[in-house]
């Protein structure tokens, strides 16, 4: 579990230090909200009001394997499941995609449920060639996003967004050096869980929190 914060002006919220707190979510066996949070006071009509506002997903725009548009809309209304990789990746990357087919054929009949795996090389991995990987893992682009963009911004959304490590490193045996973690965002792009990708105990944890999460967004 991991825990982050965000420092602000006391006058506009009192920031929560109590990482217990995370560690162990007790609102109905529901799973955590992971990052930083503020408790924020405000006035509506009149009268003052607190309210908690949580670390979510910032807006992004790039491109999948099938030229499409994938921004945030794109998953309203849906959990997904996030990670970052490149195709000449020989290291990690092999493992994580076996374990995100296994996501992926348990989410198949689940409408409100999608993946979205980023290229941390932009440069070699074009459309095209994401195109042909994920032919090659049989995978389509309704349920799977392989997307592309500005190398910049992918390396920003994964460590600010995301907090996932992704960057350039020629001391590495591929050039660079990225996170194995797979991230379960929910419908209000919310960071609720953070997986290792290349351990097969971890995803089944993975897949499980999935339809814990599907079952929490139900109305009562």
């Amino acid at each position: 579990m991991f825990s982050f914060y965000k420092l602000s002006r006391p006058a506009l919220a009192l920031i929560i230090l109590l990482p217990g707190c995370w560690s162990k979510n007790k609102d109905q066996g529901k799973l955590p909200v992971l990052g930083y949070r503020e408790i924020v006071a405000k006035e509506v009509d009149g009268k003052k009001v607190i309210d908690t506002v949580y670390h979510t997903i910032a807006y992004f725009e790039f491109v999948d394997q099938d030229s499409g548009m994938v921004t945030n809309e794109t998953f309203s209304g849906k959990i997904y499941v996030a990670d970052f990789f490149f195709t000449s990746c020989r290291t990690i990357c092999p493992v994580m995609k076996t374990q995100m087919l296994r996501v992926y054929n348990v989410i198949q009949d689940m409408p409100d449920v999608a993946i979205l795996s980023h290229t941390i090389d932009p440069e070699h991995d074009t459309i095209a060639l994401l195109h042909d990987f994920a032919d090659r893992l049989g995978v389509s682009s309704d349920k799977w996003h392989f997307v592309t963009g500005e190398q910049d911004k992918i390396y920003d959304i994964a460590q600010t967004s995301y907090f996932a490590t992704a960057m350039v490193d020629k001391s590495e045996p591929d050039g660079f050096i990225h996170s194995g973690a797979f991230l379960l965002i929910d419908k209000h792009r919310r960071i609720r869980g953070k997986y290792d990708g290349t351990v097969e105990e971890d995803v089944n944890r993975l897949i499980k929190d999935i339809q814990r999460l599907r079952l929490e967004s139900l109305p009562n």
